[in-house]
């Protein structure tokens, strides 16, 4: 009987149809995710840069830093995809065209940004990963501004 209720009430009240960049229409968006991601790939960087390899063959201490180092690599194209994805939804879910209109070069930043977290995780290379928390702090400013609002660009470490 409580079927044929809720069939008889889709019927005469059919749902709404929503549209949203996600599941549920939260418009919660905060590139605070992205400078976190890209700043473990600079922390992860300087890492992998700072170990240095077991003299001998001590198998002991090869396997420790092997271990450290692939956990390290690990982390570090981890954070670097995870932010190209944080990157991702703000550039093409978050930036409408009155966006475009402010900031004329708005989609090569992105772009660039992008393609930085692609080369930090093929590359253990300090100059990139310091370039991708540039283009992070640079999208967060952009992003800021778009909203009205002056939201202070710290790092965690």
């Amino acid at each position: 009987m409580l079927e044929k209720l809720i069939q008889k009430a889709r019927e005469t009240q059919p749902a709404l149809e929503a549209e949203a960049h996600c599941d549920g229409p939260c418009g919660v968006y905060d590139p605070a995710d992205a400078r976190i991601k890209a700043e473990a790939v600079l922390s992860m960087t300087k890492k992998i840069l700072a170990l240095t390899p077991p003299e001998g063959k001590d198998g002991a201490a090869w396997a420790t830093y092997l271990n450290t180092l692939s956990r390290y690599v690990s982390i570090k194209e981890e954070q670097a995809h995870e932010c190209k994805s944080q990157l991702l939804v703000l550039w093409t879910d978050f930036f409408k065209p009155q966006h475009l209109e402010a900031t004329p070069d708005l989609h090569d930043i992105f772009w660039k940004a992008t393609k930085l977290c692609s080369a930090c995780k093929v590359e253990v290379s300090l100059e990139h990963a310091q370039e991708l928390m540039d283009a992070v702090k640079n999208i967060h400013e952009i992003f800021w501004k778009a909203k009205g609002r002056d939201v202070a660009y710290y790092t965690a470490s």
